[in-house]
C-alpha cells in the first residue's frame, strides 16, 4: 500500500460487502456499515477511476444510473465472491471458538472490517483487537466519529506496521491476555507480503496466544505467480490491485501449507479451496457465488 494513505483495497472491499447485503437476495453476511465507513470522497474516487477506464457509449451508459454505478462494479469485479464468502467463514468459525469459551477477537489487517459495530448477539462479552497500519485505521477511526458511534471499551484499536513491528509487540501495548484463548482472523492480506513477512506472522500468532487459540486466513495457491499463471502482470485484477499501489506478492502452496503452519507452531484443521467455499456456501443462477479456484480459507489452532 501507498505508506501514507489508507488502503484502497480494504476501501474497496468494504464497498463489496454493502453491495452484497444490499444487492443479494439472500445475503451470506449482513454489513450494513459497509457504505457509512467508506466517506464519499473516496466513493467518489472510485467512480472517477471506473469511468476513467470505460470506453465512451460504457460511460454514457454508466452516468444514466450513477448510484448503482460502484454496485455494478464491486459486484461484477473478480475477488467479490471470496471477499463475502472469506468474512462469512471467518465469522462462523469464530462463532464456534466463542461457543467454546474463547473471549477475544483479534483482526489482523482489520481494514474496514464493521464487525465491533454490527456486533452480533454472539459476540456481546468479547474483547475486540483492530490491528492496522496507522493510516488506515486513522480513517477507520475517523469515519466511525463522523457517524456518531461511540464504540464500548471492549474494542480496542493497535495501530500498528507489521513490516516493522512483530505482531506480539504490538498486542504487548493493549490489553490482550495471551494466557487466554484468542480467535484470529487475517483476511486477504498475505497475497500482499512475502513469505517471509507471512510465517513471521504465523509464528507470531502460535507464540503469543495460549493454546486452543484459532486463526483464518486467506491465501492464493503458489501456481498462480509461476511464469504464466493468472496472476502474472497482464491480469486483469492484478492490474487493478497494483494501480492502487498494493500488487500482490506471494502464495501458498496447498500441499504444504500444512507443514508450513507445523514450522510456525500451529496446526492445520481445514483449508478450503475456492471450488469447496461454493460447495459450502454458494448458491444457483444470477446470484451464484465462484471464487476463483486457486483462491483458499484455512483455518489453524495452536496446539
Amino acid at each position: 500500500m501507498i505508506e501514507a494513505t489508507a488502503s484502497r483495497t480494504a476501501l474497496a472491499t468494504s464497498l463489496m460487502r454493502a453491495a452484497h447485503s444490499r444487492c443479494d437476495p439472500s445475503p451470506l453476511i449482513d454489513d450494513p456499515w459497509g457504505d457509512r465507513l467508506v466517506s464519499k470522497i473516496e466513493r467518489d474516487r472510485f467512480r472517477e477511476r471506473i469511468l476513467a477506464r470505460m470506453d465512451a457509449d460504457a460511460r454514457a451508459a454508466a452516468l444514466r444510473r450513477p448510484d448503482s454505478l460502484l454496485d455494478n462494479y464491486f459486484l461484477a469485479n473478480t475477488a467479490y465472491p471470496g471477499v463475502v464468502m472469506r468474512s462469512r467463514y471467518a465469522e462462523d468459525a469464530l462463532k464456534a471458538a466463542v461457543r467454546r469459551g474463547t473471549r477475544q477477537y483479534v483482526l489482523i489487517g482489520a481494514g474496514f472490517d464493521s464487525f465491533a459495530l454490527r456486533r452480533p448477539a454472539f459476540s456481546e462479552d468479547i474483547e475486540i483487537f483492530e490491528i492496522d497500519h496507522p493510516a488506515t485505521q486513522a480513517l477507520k477511526i475517523e469515519r466511525i466519529r463522523e457517524c456518531g458511534i461511540t464504540l464500548p471499551a471492549s474494542v480496542h484499536f493497535i495501530a500498528a506496521d507489521l513490516a516493522n513491528e512483530t505482531l506480539a509487540a504490538a498486542l504487548a501495548r493493549s490489553s490482550f491476555r495471551g494466557g487466554e484463548p484468542a480467535f484470529f482472523s487475517w483476511l486477504g492480506v498475505t497475497v500482499y507480503l512475502t513469505r517471509e513477512a507471512n510465517m513471521a506472522t504465523l509464528r507470531a500468532v502460535a507464540t503469543c496466544s495460549a493454546p486452543g487459540s484459532e486463526l483464518v486466513f486467506t491465501y492464493v495457491d503458489q501456481v498462480e505467480f509461476a511464469e504464466g499463471g493468472k496472476r502474472a502482470p497482464d491480469h486483469p485484477n492484478a492490474q487493478a490491485v497494483a494501480r492502487l499501489g498494493e500488487p500482490y506478492v506471494s502464495g501458498f502452496d496447498p500441499s504444504e501449507v500444512a507443514n508450513d503452519l507445523r514450522h510456525a507452531g500451529l496446526e492445520l484443521i481445514e483449508d478450503l479451496g475456492g471450488h469447496q467455499l461454493a460447495e459450502r456456501y454458494g448458491r444457483a443462477g444470477d446470484n451464484a457465488l465462484l471464487p476463483n479456484a486457486t483462491m483458499h480459507i484455512a483455518l489453524a489452532r495452536r496446539p
